[in-house]
């Protein structure tokens, strides 16, 4: 198996200098890959140029710029070309597809904030001091850095990466580890229905809140963007004290906001693989669900517009990236394989208009967000709840139908 550990690094103010400019010198080498690629297919010849061949170019560059390019990890300068390959692969994939492609774009050193480094004691060396009781980590050009190290990390680690968050330095590593034991089988099996009044919902007709942590945030960011808004836009070195201070202030004030969304994300995934040896939810597909509707034109109304709804749909795109809910996914994911569960997405349609008791299923069925009504037996519940209840039995004749 592998995990990730992410420990908060304490360096010195020369550290920390130096670490700024670890990611300012690889930021710039993203950016001329890119521009060399950029230029290549420009040119007459369409030439395509492969990551194989920026990497051999690495030793000329190095000895070309030794007070740059030349102080860092060499393993992490082409893990920083990987990089800009991978973004290459998945553009031209998406456009295989027929999807948005998304060119791959040029990086301000504000949006460059990681170094990988793809193996420990190559350019960095984790526990590098190991005789003393504070742990350290060591990158080459940086010396050795402090880390707070809250927990053990089992396994050996295999890539090493240096992360920045605001004013904030993290070590990011992974680790490969036997597969842990299961947890003690309990028989039981839940569906959950994902929400926005309710966070979850469960089959049994447990009720999950939903903590709506940006909304409780929303008058102090509102204040804070405000605040940042009567400052024109410079670059991070030109900005003055006032306006640097106005950045970090809403930086702060959304890295919160993640942390607690992180943090009831990680509870309440740890709660639903204890109780349960089986989880079945929604197969969301939450990035359509929070696409902004498309604009109608105006037949008789030359360059005008009909009312399609985007205002309202705007507040129901900001309730469900509030809601969370594919980090949320992602974690109970991780957190089922660690402990042996089982996860399972199902086809979400109609798991709300459906009668759990005698099956017949009608858009009447819902006449309220929270209210089920079947129309054809007179059943009635809580909507979620019921969605709930078919997403745990579509799940489970999922799985035994895989087991067949």
């Amino acid at each position: 198996m592998i995990r990730a550990y992410k420990f908060l690094m304490r360096p010195t103010v020369g550290q920390a200098i130096a670490l700024g400019e670890m990611l300012r010198d690889h930021c710039s080498l993203y950016n001329g890959a890119l521009q060399e690629r950029r230029d290549a297919y420009r040119h007459v010849s369409k030439t395509s140029v492969t990551y194989g061949m920026q990497s051999a170019q690495l030793k000329e560059i190095r000895a070309f710029d030794p007070e740059r390019q030349g102080r860092w990890s060499f393993s992490s300068q082409q893990a920083t070309l990987r990089r800009l390959d991978k973004a290459f692969q998945a553009f031209f994939r998406r456009i295989k597809a027929g999807d948005t492609p998304g060119c791959p774009r040029f990086r301000g050193v504000n949006w460059f904030d990681t170094v990988d480094f793809p193996r420990d004691g190559d350019g960095c060396r984790w526990d590098s001091t190991p005789h003393d009781r504070v742990t350290r980590v060591r990158f080459q050009g940086v010396g050795h850095v402090k880390v707070n190290q809250h927990r053990a990390v089992a396994g050996k680690i295999k890539t090493v990466s240096v992360k920045r968050e605001g004013r904030k330095w993290f070590v990011v590593l992974t680790a490969e580890r036997e597969r842990s034991e299961p947890l003690p089988m309990t028989g039981s099996a839940v569906g959950i229905d994902l929400g926005i009044a309710s966070f979850l919902t469960t089959s049994s007709g447990e009720h999950i809140a939903n903590p709506r942590y940006a909304r409780k945030a929303a008058e102090r960011l509102e204040a804070a963007q405000r605040a940042l808004s009567r400052f024109p836009r410079r670059k991070a070195k030109d900005r003055s004290r006032n306006h640097q201070r106005a950045v970090e202030k809403v930086s702060a004030l959304h890295g919160k906001v993640r942390r607690q969304r992180l943090d009831h994300a990680h509870k309440t995934a740890l709660g639903l693989v204890r109780e349960h040896d089986f989880i079945a939810h929604e197969g969301l597909k939450i990035r359509n669900m929070s696409k902004a509707p498309a604009a109608k034109p105006d037949p008789g109304r030359p360059g005008g517009f009909l009312p399609n709804g985007a205002l309202s749909k705007a507040g129901l795109n900001r309730s469900i990236a509030d809601a969370g809910w594919g980090v949320f996914l992602a974690i109970l994911n991780a957190k089922a394989e660690s402990a042996g569960r089982e996860v399972m997405a199902v086809d979400p349609r109609d798991t709300s208009r459906r009668c759990p008791e005698c099956g017949y299923t009608a858009k009447e069925n819902r006449p309220a967000q929270e209210k089920f009504h079947c129309q054809a037996c007179g059943h009635t519940a809580h909507a979620d709840t019921v969605g709930a209840l078919n997403v745990l039995r579509a799940g489970l004749v999922r799985r035994d139908a895989n087991q067949a």
